[in-house]
This record gives C-alpha cells, structure tokens and sequence, in this order.
C-alpha cells in the first residue's frame, strides 16, 4: 500500500513569495543545501523584488551563497523551464493563491507555510539582522520536519 501524496519526499520543489528577495530566497538555499543532489529546488515570487542584502547577510552566516540570486517570477520559471514542480510550498498570501491557481493545471502539491516578511522590522543593523535571522531559524525547522528522511535519524 503506497504512501498518501504528502507523506512522500518530493523530487522538485517551488519555494515561492511576494517578490523571490527574502523568504523563498532562505529557504530554497536551506533545502539545496540538504539534499544537494536528491532534490530539484528552485524559488520563484509574484512579482519581481530586487535581492535584500541582509538575506545575503544571514545566509553567509551559515555558510551559505546567495549573492547571486536573480528574483525570478512565477511567470519568468514557467517561460524558462516550466513548472514541474511535485510540491509549491508557499510563504506568503499572494504566493499561496498564485499557486493555487497554476495548479489547477498542475499536478503539484501546495502547502502553506505562513511566514513573517522581516523586511518591515524597525531597528539599528543588529535588530534587523535578528528578525531575518529569526525567519531564517523557523524556515530551518520547518524544512527539517517536512523533508526528513523517515526512521533514518535512528539508527
């Protein structure tokens, strides 16, 4: 008896948000790093934003590149490569509806990840950094959780 659709690891996931310049971005970058070679992943927003530099900022703080990033539209994936995606995990309002409504062509599944944008924080430096560090921990926890190998931590 096979697995319900969600209980499956997905080969390609969309990580997808308002603008593909924060959110999509972090997590996209935490699940490539994961699983480098088992998971097609890509990130993609409603509209064009330009990439937030403390995005860069925290990333780095895990090692991890994203200076390169080029915000990407569902449309501009869609017209490069096609949305061939088995999971859309949405962040923001916009994203999740946007998705859903590309699948109703689509044979992809859509969760909805409520995500804080930090990019509204008030602050000096430090207290900004701390709510993208912030978004950057609960994205972590919740791609650990959703994508962890089953039963393979024991042992």
């Amino acid at each position: 008896m096979s697995a319900p659709p969600r209980a499956r690891t997905p080969q390609a996931v969309l990580f997808a948000c308002g603008q593909n310049s924060i959110r999509s971005v972090m997590a996209a970058s935490l699940l490539q790093q994961m699983f480098p070679k088992a998971l097609y992943v890509k990130s993609a927003g409603v509209k064009k934003g330009e990439l937030d530099p403390f995005v860069v900022a925290v990333m780095e703080e895990l090692g991890q590149d994203v200076s390169k990033h080029k915000p990407t539209t569902f449309e501009e994936l869609d017209d490069w490569e096609g949305l061939n995606f088995d999971l859309i995990v949405t962040l923001s309002p916009e994203a999740h509806h946007k998705a859903l409504e590309l699948t109703r062509t689509n044979a992809a599944d859509v969760e909805y990840w409520p995500t804080q944008d930090p990019s509204g924080v008030e602050g000096n430096r430090e207290q900004k950094l701390q709510a993208y560090r912030e978004v950057l921990d609960s994205l972590l926890l919740r791609i650990r959780k959703r994508f962890a190998k089953g039963g393979a931590a024991s042992g």
